[in-house]
């Protein structure tokens, strides 16, 4: 009994901190109708600054409660100030904006601000000390709780009523509530809803920065705390239902009480309950506990899928380049061997999700999850039953093309953000069984010494890639201009008028799903075999992302912008992670600079220029 008292204890006081995160993010959809990703950096941010003001510029400040507790408000205002820089530099340049290059641009915006942190606070651990007067614990059934988590419960409910008050009780609050329901009129009535915006994203800030510096007596702050907290924070506003508040309290309490009691009862499958709870609400309840809901943003529909080049000779002359190309790296060496193979695969993943993304607005943010699937499926059949290169391939297709059959009809009833976070908590799933079913994915220690291309194979491996690089581009050449393929554009486009006309809207998604992920699993296959090993990080949040980043680099409605974008990642991961520690903002940064001044990509610039040339 003692224990599952401590539990639901725990449970109440991580809900606290997943409150304080998701109603800081809410508050930002609710008002911007951004989703963003970066959030978490600015949970980090104030648990290092007010980590290092304590422990490192001020630590006198750590003997008195009412300068530590000063210490951690410190924290939260310079998250707030980095969060309005953030919406004066970025942000409302995004306003409007399709979700997709919201989600994108506030990754790289995640990128940048943790290689800043990086910079100026360090790349170690900081151990703050206990809060004073909070150092002891309380007794409960011969259990120890500590007195500060117990502040912790407290601080929950107490900033859900002090914003429930703000935005019911206040005009400021009633103004924010109206630029939440209708921008357009609040703007009509002569009300600028740009200090509104701001705001709003500042108080969302200082909020998370408020979490990351109430976590301190609890463990040490750290550059890994951005991105692992922001997966669990979109977890609780998406399952409480974008843009509400009291959703967020709600579904922060449900997520605090299963991770607790899901470490008290199912110790091994921890990580994956809380993220089947998301998937399983948002089964039964689309928009949320308590979402409502909402216009929908421009998705960039009636865009035409860019070809070119268009003459098939022409095409052909493209692929005979760059299959020349590729053979020189062969002769080049083993580096740009590596870097050429590791380009093609992504090219093979990022067609597959590209097909869904730039055809139907089906936005994947787990894309991961088949693309893990299928190299986990070649690496066990291998290592199990010492099957070869080709039955390996064909069983990472199939075991992606199983998985996207048995999840995919869940997955199309959704789209826009929800369909990116239950694809999202369909990967992070895999990703925590990967993480912790040892006996059949290796755990951390992964899947190792796989030899499914011998010496003497690898030249003709390296022609496969290339080959199937090369298939891909021109299977998604010819998808564009089939049946299906306008059939998924007019789903895109205008999906009552194709309902009303009797097309099975669900099913031309479903099916296009399926074709997505029996390509993302052949790419996972091709992932083990060049690697000759697979860990959990194939599943990861970060791994979806590169897919997406391949996709928008180049131009998401560009035939060649996959290869384009894989170019530019790969050659950026390698050139400059190798010289320059900080590579990764700097790519964040120039994440942000395509989102913002040329979202149709770096290919899209280029066709646009040449049109206009040729309009002169």
């Amino acid at each position: 009994m003692a224990a599952l008292a401590m539990a639901l204890l725990d449970g109440l006081s991580y809900a606290s901190t997943l409150f304080l995160m998701a109603a800081g993010l809410t508050l930002i959809f609710g008002v911007t109708r951004i989703v963003n990703f970066a959030h978490g950096s600015f949970f980090m941010l104030g648990a290092l600054f007010s980590a290092h003001w304590l422990v490192n510029w001020y630590p006198a400040w750590a003997d008195s409660g009412c300068l530590y507790a000063a210490a951690m408000l410190l924290g939260s205002i310079c998250a707030a100030l980095v969060g309005a820089l953030a919406e004066w530099l970025l942000l409302r340049r995004l306003y409007g904006a399709p979700e997709l290059y919201q989600l994108v641009a506030t990754f790289g915006l995640s990128l940048a601000l943790h290689d800043a942190m990086r910079w100026l606070f360090g790349p170690d651990e900081v151990f703050a000390p206990r809060f004073p007067g909070l150092k002891g614990a309380v007794e409960i059934g011969g259990e120890f709780f500590p007195q500060y988590q117990l502040l912790t419960i407290a601080l929950g409910p107490l900033v859900w009523l002090a914003l429930h008050g703000l935005l019911h009780h206040s005009r400021w609050g009633m103004r924010l509530r109206a630029a939440t329901l209708d921008r357009d009129m609040l703007s009509a009535l002569g009300v600028n809803a740009k200090p509104l915006m701001l705001m709003a994203v500042v108080l969302g800030c200082a909020l998370a920065g408020l979490g990351g510096a109430l976590q301190l007596p609890r463990e040490p702050a750290n550059l890994q705390m951005d991105l692992n907290m922001v997966v669990e924070t979109f977890v609780v506003v998406v399952t409480g239902g974008l843009g509400s508040v009291a959703g967020a309290f709600w579904a922060a309490l449900l997520i605090g009480l299963v991770h607790s009691f899901g470490v008290l009862l199912f110790p091994q499958a921890t990580l994956m309950l809380v993220f089947v709870t998301m998937g399983l609400v948002l089964t039964f309840k689309p928009q949320g506990l308590m979402g409502r809901a909402l216009l929908p943003l421009p998705q960039e529909h009636g865009l035409t899928f860019s070809l070119w080049p268009h003459a098939a000779i022409r095409f052909q002359w493209v692929c005979a380049v760059l299959a020349a190309i590729t053979a020189m790296a062969w002769w080049a060496g083993d580096y740009w061997q590596s870097l050429v193979s590791d380009m093609w695969i992504l090219v093979i993943v990022g067609v597959s999700l590209q097909s869904m993304m730039a055809l139907g607005a089906l936005v994947s943010f787990g894309h991961a999850a088949f693309f893990g699937v299928g190299a986990y499926a070649a690496a066990w059949v291998h290592l199990a039953w010492e099957w070869g290169l080709m039955g390996a391939l064909l069983t990472a297709t199939f075991a992606s093309l199983l998985l996207a059959a048995t999840f995919g009809a869940v997955l199309v009833r959704s789209s826009g953000v929800y369909l990116a976070m239950l694809s999202l908590a369909l990967a992070q799933v895999l990703w925590a069984g990967a993480s912790q079913w040892v006996a059949l994915s290796g755990g951390d220690n992964g899947l190792i010494g796989l030899q499914l291309v011998g010496l003497g194979l690898r030249p003709w491996f390296f022609v496969l890639l290339g080959l199937l690089g090369l298939l891909a581009i021109a299977a998604l050449r010819r998808f564009a201009r089939s049946g299906l393929g306008a059939a998924l554009q007019a789903v895109r486009d205008a999906p009552m008028r194709v309902a009303a006309s009797g097309l099975p809207v669900q099913a031309i998604k479903w099916q296009v799903l399926l074709q997505s992920a029996a390509l993302a699993g052949l790419g996972g296959g091709l992932f083990a075999a060049h690697k000759g090993s697979v860990f959990p990080s194939v599943l990861s949040v970060s791994t979806s992302v590169d897919f997406l980043l391949v996709v928008l680099l180049g131009g998401l409605q560009q035939l060649w912008g996959t290869l384009a974008g894989a170019l530019v990642l790969v050659l950026a991961s390698s050139e400059l992670g190798r010289n320059f520690i900080y590579w990764r903002g700097a790519l964040g940064l120039l994440v942000m600079l395509i989102m913002v001044w040329a979202p149709s990509g770096l290919l899209g610039v280029r066709h646009a220029w040449w049109r206009g040339a040729n309009h002169v």
